[in-house]
């Protein structure tokens, strides 16, 4: 067998795919934890120490002390959860994000895997702001739209739950604290100067996220024109796999006058776009939720790392 990797949390969401997606694979030999012993530390440790790579898919407390068990100096870690997106000693887990980010990916052993609406969020305003049409003071706003997976095994299940409650049939608006958990990343990895404000809303259908950033031109510097900023991505994406730019003002969205927000389903891609008016501009994107916004970024951040190729396993 190749590489040892274990999967600390396989029975979650983001654990199980990741699981799944790798049990396939005859370059990985998976270490196994008995389903009495998950919370057995020891057990736990030795695994983690046994690998050459360990996904905690885990809430923030429980991958702080998974971590914390860490002795070998070899293993590399890949976090799915929030608690080391901004920590300077984790690399962020979106090889995309800037030139460079694949050779951290390689050198580092920790590693921290985006959000799903982060991932979104960050793939259309990193190249903007590095470009300076999108100022790093200017104060942005996000609505993202998601499938009731990305809630969790509970969330699944009131979703999917026979009778439904009736208000799960129509899409929740949440998160109205204004402090998503998400806006630390979202924020630090965009050079953003203010958190941005998100209004995430989850609907009755299971997987697929698209978020979308409206835009004042006037509130932009002059150069930012909608023709600038498809360029700008296309120079950032140049030869990125999973990055896909649509046409300027897509033909085909706009002849049929809606979204499809689940159109990268079951596959590790993110689709961009730009649509405009004389008054305003609006940048999109979708991901699978599950996919690019979770196992899938933490599998292509594994390849990535180990040196193989960096779409093995993925769609």
């Amino acid at each position: 067998m190749g590489f040892k990797v274990y999967v600390d949390g396989q029975e979650g969401t983001t654990g199980l795919r990741i699981h799944e997606v790798l049990a396939r694979r005859d370059d990985i030999e998976l270490l196994r934890i008995a389903p009495e012993l998950r919370k057995d530390s020891a057990e736990r440790a030795r695994l983690l120490n046994a690998a050459d790579v360990a996904f905690l898919c885990l809430p923030d407390a429980a991958s702080r002390e998974a971590a914390s068990l860490l002795t070998n100096p070899n293993t590399c870690l890949i976090d799915a959860s929030t608690a080391f997106r901004t920590d300077p000693a984790w690399v962020f887990g979106l090889p995309e994000l800037a030139p460079g980010q694949r050779q951290r990916l390689r050198q580092s052993k920790r590693i921290a895997n985006p959000g799903c609406h982060a991932s979104s969020f960050i793939l259309l305003l990193r190249p903007l702001v590095d470009a300076g049409l999108v100022p790093a003071a200017l104060p942005v706003t996000a609505t993202s739209l998601t499938g009731y997976s990305g809630g969790g095994k509970k969330m699944i299940e009131q979703y999917q739950a026979s009778p439904k409650e009736p208000a799960l049939t129509s899409p929740r608006p949440y998160a109205l604290s204004l402090k998503h958990k998400h806006q630390p990343e979202m924020m630090a990895h965009t050079g953003l100067l203010t958190p941005p404000l998100l209004l995430p809303v989850v609907a009755d259908y299971y997987k697929g996220l698209a978020v979308s950033v409206p835009l004042h031109r006037s509130q932009l510097p002059a150069a930012a024109t909608p023709e600038a900023m498809h360029a700008a991505y296309a120079r950032h994406y140049a030869g990125e796999r999973f990055v896909q730019l649509r046409p300027l003002c897509d033909a085909a969205v706009l002849e049929n006058g809606f979204f499809d927000v689940q159109a990268c389903n079951d596959s590790n891609r993110v689709d961009l776009f730009v649509f405009a008016s004389d008054q305003h501009i609006l940048l999109m994107s979708r991901l699978d939720n599950l996919g690019k916004g979770a196992s899938g970024a933490a599998v292509q951040a594994m390849n990535v790392h180990l040196g193989v190729d960096e779409g093995l396993g993925l769609g």
